[in-house]
């Protein structure tokens, strides 16, 4: 595309600006008192997370404020490598058998101090036991209060592998688990396996607060803690002091949350904001000497989920009907303007359990026709595509997408009513599986193949909502506990390749594209906060003068 067509937009754009210059700013005035500050950044982000504790949700809002921002985990991953490293766990050590690990803690961690919380001690084992066993024991009133859902854990059957968390000394933790498994590692390095406070959950109790406190004002361990939070509105963070892995740059870290992809964008023309989530108008921010776009590949997929336990997806001709229809390389240019993959799975080619012997999806309105007739279905009828309200890593505008799906499903006889929801309400409702398909997709929490399968299509993730197809296959289940059992990488790629083969076969889910991950700021903010998988993080990051 020649520059000169964007001239037009460009114009657009500051039009925009202008006449939202002053609302914004009326609007937002503490939000403009905050970025002026040479140690304070104001991150645009595109939605309200649904807790402050990522273990109760898999929301990708909710990783971004909490997971890196707040908490820490055991251990991490090297972003050149993806290899497992120490992080609250200077160490660990696995028995041959794999069901014995166990982890030696670092004894200068600090937890958080807050005007509602002052610990008294340092990080230990006790709080690495409780963080765990929240999740595990149905007696302990933390896992009540939580009304019992923890939906990664529960997808990746958790409670099914560990047999115990125990106390060696103050500082070392072993878990035992009931077999081995080839991914337990890679769970505990994900964003949802934090580290709570037991002493700020055992001072709940002690005071008879309300216990949703635990993760509605939280304390943790990571570089900046919570300040406040207005819903719809911003959530503000301030450098914890004593971080234990080094000094942070920024002193206050503010979310100034816009859902609106335009309004954001005007927000980072006037500098209201120093960094801001998915970008629109690319090329236009790519010509502003104080703007800087960036990408990172990450581990993700778009996919339509077909509701498999209601007509007319319940048959599968139908589902494979409604795929070859659809022209995958026109959404790919349209939505994600070639910043994206077209996928043939739900794997990325950068996995290294991707094959492309799994046989392709193509593009074929004829053999989707002759598919619909096979079905009974020749004379059309109607279906309702949902589509995700938020812009997401995965997809950047999801009712684009599903017009372009509109368009193309019109041709063999299918009317496709779009329907979308503010998105609180969108994720109950799609929990409960109300939806007959849904346009959604799923960023990884770790490089393991495990991730992209487990949360998404095993039939423990039917129960926890994190199943959008409401598919559950014991085929396919068997494959994926199959290649949990072995480390052996040969035989899990032959496993996941079979696994592949039965999604395509059976086809719950229709890959659509594999994302670029995309932010723009101003320049001056220095530091990596895009990461492949498992939010982002602004540990990293610092601003200097840009004037």
């Amino acid at each position: 595309m020649k520059v000169n067509s964007w001239l037009p937009i460009k114009k657009t754009l500051q039009v925009i600006a202008a006449a939202l210059l002053s609302l914004i700013i009326s609007s937002c005035g503490k939000v403009s008192s905050d970025s002026i500050l040479s140690e304070s950044i104001v991150y645009c982000s595109e939605g309200s997370p649904t807790s402050f504790n990522p273990q109760l949700v898999t929301t990708g809002t909710t990783i971004d404020a909490t997971s890196k921002q707040i908490y820490n985990r055991l251990l991490g991953f090297d972003p050149s490598n993806f290899d497992k490293i120490p992080a609250l766990a200077k160490s660990w050590h696995v028995t041959k058998n794999n069901k014995l690990v166990t982890f030696y803690l670092r004894k200068d961690v600090k937890f958080h101090q807050t005007n509602y919380f002052t610990p008294s001690r340092n990080m230990n084992a006790d709080d690495v036991i409780f963080s765990f066993k929240r999740i595990l024991d149905e007696k302990q009133p933390f896992y009540k209060s939580a009304d019992g859902k923890f939906p990664f854990f529960q997808s990746v059957k958790f409670n099914e592998l560990v047999q115990d968390v125990e106390k060696i000394d103050d500082y070392t933790v072993r878990f035992r688990l009931n077999h081995p498994q080839s991914s337990f590692l890679a769970n505990i390095a994900a964003p949802f396996s934090v580290i709570l406070s037991k002493e700020y959950a055992d001072h709940l109790i002690e005071q008879k607060k309300d216990l949703t406190l635990l993760d509605n004002l939280p304390i943790g361990t990571g570089p900046f803690k919570y300040k406040d939070y207005r819903n719809g509105s911003l959530i503000r963070f301030e450098r914890h002091e004593d971080y234990w892995r080094r000094k942070v740059s920024i002193e206050k870290l503010l979310y100034n949350i816009s859902p609106d992809n335009t309004i954001r964008l005007t927000k980072l023309l006037t500098h209201e904001c120093d960094v801001i989530s998915y970008p629109i108008a690319t090329q236009e921010i790519a010509s502003r000497p104080d703007l800087a776009l960036e990408h990172v590949t990450s581990f993700n997929v778009a996919f339509l989920a077909f509701n498999t336990k209601v007509p007319p997806f319940d048959n599968p001709l139908v589902r494979k009907a409604v795929a070859h229809a659809i022209d995958k390389d026109a959404i790919v240019s349209a939505v994600y303007y070639e910043q994206a993959e077209v996928a043939q799975s739900l794997l990325p080619k950068a996995s290294w359990a991707y094959s492309d012997k799994v046989e392709e999806i193509t593009y074929s309105k004829d053999l989707a026709i002759k598919l619909l007739s096979d079905a009974g279905l020749s004379d059309g009828f109607s279906i309702d595509v949902w589509a995700v309200p938020v812009h997401r890593a995965y997809n950047p505008d999801a009712r684009k997408m599903a017009k372009l799906i509109k368009s193309d499903l019109a041709d063999i006889g299918i009317e496709v009513n779009i329907i979308t929801f503010e998105w609180a309400t969108f994720l109950k409702k799609l929990a409960k599986g109300e939806h007959q398909s849904v346009l959604i997709g799923w960023s990884a929490d770790h490089p393991d193949p495990d991730n992209f399968f487990s949360p998404l299509l095993s039939c423990a993730s039917v129960n926890t909502g994190g199943n959008r197809a409401m598919w559950c296959n014991e085929e396919f289940d068997q494959l994926l506990q199959a290649s949990l059992l072995t480390n052996n990488t040969s035989k899990r790629k032959k496993l996941y390749l079979q696994a592949q083969q039965l999604l395509q076969e059976h086809l719950p889910v229709f890959p659509i594209a594999h994302a670029k991950r995309g932010q723009a700021k101003v320049k001056g903010i220095e530091g990596n906060i895009l990461t492949p998988f498992g939010g982002i993080s602004f540990e990293d990051v610092s601003k200097k003068g840009t004037d």
